[in-house]
């Protein structure tokens, strides 16, 4: 049995610890609320981006821009991972590592040769690791301070390595926001573009649709407008996975916390029971000696 000292310095360490794990839920709580809003702000507008994309792909023809085209020959596969750049938020960057290295396996099968981008440290870590071939890092990049800048830059990296037949395909793998409870990884097929149906647009139950004209002409629209859609698509990746990341470390600090009070109450009953036990093997030592005194 531990002795009395041994047994109090644990439960201080277990209280030190909950101490942190508390604070660490209340910053990635507060954290949390901001980030939740700027997604839940930009998804109008992406929203509403894609209808007006719609409407301009029912004028033109299938492959009226670069990013519209097929490669015949498909050899190169480029997969965009959106993770955290720090961890203690549970599975969170395990889950899209996993979905990112999948879909990895399944274009190598393929015959295709893959690459990463990856957005985040903890992404550039596990692809460094597994041994892939790695493009520009944007890791340490997922703070506070993710911008439309950002999001431009890793879009113009994949419109150009597409359109100058370096890559054949592009992939975004990243953690959607859907609630507290629910971030899933999801995956979706960057380049060649799939221009959205008007029927998959976002439109309101009994709105009339309008037919639009547009000025300067479809075409010059189009072409302007194809590479900023990339581009609202990597963004929504990444202020998505910026709001899954608080939510995921928020359930996991909230779990350590409660971990933490399971552990002290079990240390301070076997503090107890060793002080019980210390008290009784004295009393029976004092008893033992009274007796022998007196034969």
């Amino acid at each position: 049995m531990p002795s009395l000292k041994d047994v109090k310095m644990k439960i201080v360490g277990v209280g030190k610890t909950k101490q942190i794990t508390k604070a660490m839920n209340m910053v990635a709580s507060a954290k949390l609320r901001s980030a939740q809003s700027r997604i839940e702000r930009f998804r109008p507008y992406a929203a509403k981006y894609r209808q007006v994309l719609a409407e301009l792909s029912r004028k033109m023809e299938g492959n009226a821009h670069p990013l519209l085209a097929e490669h015949e020959e498909k050899k190169n596969c480029a997969i965009v991972m959106i993770t955290s750049d720090r961890g203690l938020c549970g599975s969170f960057n395990g889950n899209i590592t996993s979905q990112a290295f999948r879909l990895a396996k399944e274009k190598t099968y393929a015959g295709m040769s893959v690459s990463f981008a990856c957005v985040g440290r903890k992404g550039w870590d596990a692809a460094r690791k597994a041994g892939y071939t790695m493009m520009t890092s944007y890791a340490d990049r997922m703070g506070n301070s993710i911008d439309f800048a950002l999001a431009s830059s890793v879009a113009a990296e994949a419109i150009h390595g597409y359109e100058t037949l370096a890559f054949d395909e592009v992939w975004l793998v990243y953690g959607e926001f859907v609630s507290m409870g629910h971030l899933p990884p999801r995956t979706i097929c960057l380049l060649p573009l799939k221009a959205p149906k008007v029927e998959d647009s976002p439109q309101t139950s009994g709105e009339v649709r309008c037919e639009y004209i547009y000025e300067p002409k479809e075409e010059k629209l189009f072409v302007e407008l194809l590479p900023r859609y990339v581009r609202v698509q990597v963004y929504c990746g990444m202020l998505d996975t910026s709001a899954s990341e608080h939510a995921a470390r928020m359930a996991a600090m909230d779990n350590a916390t409660r971990n933490c009070n399971e552990l002290i109450n079990s240390l301070t009953l076997l503090y107890n029971k060793t002080r019980q036990a210390s008290i009784t093997s004295e009393l029976i030592d004092i008893v033992g000696g009274a007796e022998a005194l007196s034969g």
